[in-house]
């Protein structure tokens, strides 16, 4: 696929991760993640977010959105700015999630590396403001 086919996936993809409220996860799975993925969170699982760590195995990448979804609550997700070169795409822009527990809210920049082979991504990672993440969970 072309980095413009790549942009426009994401896009999409996106979009109905905002409009579900972080609630559509089987479209990242449907169309934007391969069968093998590298799957990188800046956490790399330290607490208070064990989900967001390494993942080699597209199954178990499923354990990052339900740790995500069972501690927090997608407030907004605006991912505006998409740069493309080859196989790679960066994308950044804004999030803000509610911790379930404290009631407090995260707002952090967002940028999210993804790398594509044949239409599907096999390589992510993510970057946020851990800081943020963890006063907000306190």
């Amino acid at each position: 696929m072309s980095s413009e086919a790549n942009v426009q996936l994401l896009k999409e993809a996106y979009r109905q991760w905002s409009d579900s409220k972080g609630q559509d996860v089987d479209y990242w799975f449907d169309n934007v993640i391969g069968p093998q993925i590298k799957f990188d969170s800046i956490p790399q699982g330290a607490e208070p977010v064990p989900f967001a760590k390494h993942y080699d195995d597209r199954t178990e990448l499923r354990g990052y959105f339900d740790g995500l979804l069972a501690d927090w609550s997608m407030q907004y997700y605006k991912m505006d700015e998409f740069v493309a070169q080859g196989d790679a795409v960066v994308v950044r822009g804004e999030c803000a999630w509610k911790n379930k527990r404290s009631g407090k809210v995260a707002t952090t920049p967002k940028v999210d590396f993804w790398r594509f082979e044949n239409g599907r991504a096999v390589e992510y990672h993510e970057f946020f403001d851990t800081a943020c993440v963890a006063a907000a969970a306190s």
